[in-house]
């Protein structure tokens, strides 16, 4: 059977490897010249190879599929971000280390915020931590009621369950103010929950908060080389097994052919398929559906009702002669991980209000990467390279101007910020790269600037993501058209579950397909 992928992002490249893994002739096609979607890095700086998207990855260390597509032989290797979580020091009190071994987290926590809580936090991984873990089970398939239950079956049963739902469906703050007193360490965990999407003060968004006892378990990992060496090995085993990959010639159209499809590329080609993949962000396939002739009532209906958001954030990339230095740190503590700039939730509250408004926050909150702590080979000798990721920064601006004019400007107040907790950092900055959510949707076909495609709010996640409708990863009224990428089940992220999931299905019914044929014969 013939596989047209549509598109080069790490689910996308998930997919087509196991089809090809399978046997069948894949073909993916991409629109950009660089492979690997948000999940791929370039040398943005002479001798600097650069994140364009994501940079540490967290979920697909937990599923299984690196070790299931061996991406090891093909190249792949992460070092653990470890400690995987920072809050500088503020005041008198010292600074907050996430370490990914348990008791010394809770010595940090009992030194920075008091016995009290670290006992608290130690008691939240023992609860949260099995929980997350049935969490990634959901995300390992198809979100229907059965296998949700499934996942979940058994856990924190008494009361029938009610309980642990609500707990579950309960805000990420409201967890954290029922947990902790300590408003520095709320709002370090609320930021990490945050890096999700929506803000913690969300109903559903406890799960986001919990996801920071699974890093006890497995902390983050940074490919060696940069985020884009998955997509790179992921790549390197799609070919290994026979399949193609084609950069710089998008799909304009699917049509419904027979029994299979037509697929309409720039450069004028006239593919057939039994089967596609769309990897594109699920408004761009409702498009290429739309040019090829798919009832565009139906289309519309789906695109009003699906809800990207205002945006999540924009970054800078910067090639500094030195690592920041936070005071009464050292970077073996600070610089290995996640480093979340932040000691209050007044400060994300505000940030997100006015996003929500289309203003700019009055105060960037960051998130700081220096991953050439871990990986010198990502920048020149003596240099270094961070990535300072902002929340929350709205695509459209409510004064009708347009980003280009404020981008720069932005860039210098988020150094700036970095350099409130990190005296001197903005004089180490020798070259910097800005990516406002405009220019991330033109580079990368994130539209709206929403890195997770669209909103991850309750009502857009498991069985409703994007809609109920879609959210079996089938279109109806196209079959052999299946859906992958952050705009489907689990969402956003770097996982692969929503690429292996697809496969999954697409294998099965080609196998359905295939049995009437071989009883003929």
């Amino acid at each position: 059977m013939t596989v047209v992928v549509v598109g080069s992002g790490h689910n996308a490249l998930v997919a087509a490897c196991y089809l090809a893994r399978a046997g069948h002739a894949v073909q993916v096609l991409e629109r950009d010249e660089v492979l690997g979607g948000a999940v791929s890095t370039v040398e943005r700086f002479p001798g600097h190879l650069v994140d364009r998207g994501s940079s540490a990855h967290i979920m697909v260390r937990h599923t299984g599929i690196i070790e299931e597509l061996e991406l090891a032989r093909f190249g792949l290797r992460y070092i653990d971000c470890d400690p995987w979580g920072f809050t500088p020091a503020s005041g008198d009190h010292p600074p907050l280390v996430f370490h990914r071994d348990l008791d010394a987290t809770c010595a940090s926590i009992a030194a920075a915020c008091g016995d009290r809580d670290a006992a608290a936090y130690r008691r939240f991984v023992e609860v949260w931590g099995p929980r997350t873990t049935r969490v990634l089970r959901a995300f390992g398939g198809g979100p229907t009621p059965g296998r949700l239950l499934r996942s979940f079956w058994g856990l924190d049963a008494k009361d029938g369950g009610s309980a642990l739902s609500r707990e579950f469906l309960q805000s990420g703050d409201a967890l954290l103010d029922s947990t902790f007193q300590n408003e520095r360490l709320k709002a370090s965990l609320a930021w990490f929950g945050a890096q999700s999407g929506p803000p913690m003060s969300e109903p559903g968004t406890a799960p986001m908060v919990g996801f920071a006892a699974l890093m006890h378990t497995l902390p983050p990992g940074r490919a060696v080389g940069g985020s884009g060496a998955l997509s790179a090995a992921l790549i390197a085993r799609l070919r290994s097994d026979g399949g193609e990959v084609t950069a710089g010639d998008a799909v304009t159209a699917l049509r419904r052919d027979g029994a299979g499809w037509r697929v309409h590329t720039a450069s004028g080609r006239n593919l057939h398929a039994d089967t596609v993949i769309a990897g594109s962000h699920v408004l761009t396939t409702l498009d290429l559906l739309r040019a090829g002739g798919f009832e565009s009532a139906v289309l519309d209906d789906w695109r009003r009702r699906i809800r990207i958001g205002p945006g999540i954030g924009m970054v800078v990339r910067v090639a500094t002669s030195a690592l920041p230095h936070y005071p009464g740190s050292s970077a073996d503590e600070s610089a290995r991980g996640l480093q979340f700039l932040v000691s209050d939730r007044r400060q994300l509250r505000l940030a997100h209000g006015a996003a929500s408004a289309g203003d700019l926050p009055p105060r960037p909150v960051v998130l700081a990467m220096s991953f050439s702590a871990l990986d010198p080979s990502i920048a020149p000798p003596g240099e270094h390279q961070l990535s300072l990721w902002a929340q929350w920064h709205p695509y459209r601006l409510a004064d009708g101007g347009e980003w280009a004019a404020h981008a720069e400007r932005e860039g210098d107040r988020i150094i700036a910020e970095v350099d409130s907790y990190a005296p001197g950092f903005a004089d180490s900055v020798l070259r910097r790269f800005v990516q406002t959510p405009v220019d991330l949707e033109r580079e990368m076909g994130l539209l709206g600037g929403n890195v997770m495609h669209v909103e991850m709010s309750l009502d857009q996640m498991m069985m409703w993501r994007p809609l109920p409708e879609l959210s079996g990863q089938r279109v109806p009224g196209a079959p052999g058209l299946y859906l992958t990428g952050a705009s489907t089940h689990p969402g956003g992220g770097v996982s692969g579950a929503s690429g292996r999931s697809a496969a999954r299905l697409a294998l099965r019914d080609l196998r359905r397909n295939r049995l009437p044929l071989l009883r003929k014969r």
